[in-house]
C-alpha cells in the first residue's frame, strides 16, 4: 500500500480540534498525537490517488485553520519488523 506521513504543527491547544477535522478528510487512515517538534503525524493512503496527494489532501490538511504548517513525507518502501500482539 503505497503510504505518506504528514508531519502537523497546530496553534497551541488546538491539537483537538485539529484531530476532528482531519477525521473528516478522505485517505487519512491514522493520526497521532506527538510530543516534540510536531504535535500531530497523519498516516496516509496514496495507493488509489497519488497524483491527486497535493491538490485533495495537502491543501485539505493546510486550509484547516489551526494547522500551522505541515511536512510531507512519502515512503519509498516498507519493512514490518514486529506484529501487534
Amino acid at each position: 500500500m503505497p503510504l505518506a506521513f504528514v508531519l502537523i504543527n497546530t496553534e497551541s491547544g488546538t491539537e483537538d480540534k485539529v484531530i476532528q477535522e482531519l477525521r473528516k478528510i478522505r485517505g487519512i487512515i491514522e493520526v497521532h498525537t506527538l510530543y516534540g517538534m510536531h504535535d500531530i503525524i497523519v498516516k496516509v493512503n496514496i495507493e488509489d490517488r497519488p497524483d491527486k496527494l497535493k491538490e485533495d489532501l495537502i491543501w485539505k490538511i493546510r486550509r484547516i485553520n489551526e494547522v500551522q504548517c505541515t511536512t510531507t513525507l512519502l515512503v519509498a518502501d516498507s519493512h514490518i519488523v514486529a506484529e501487534e500482539k
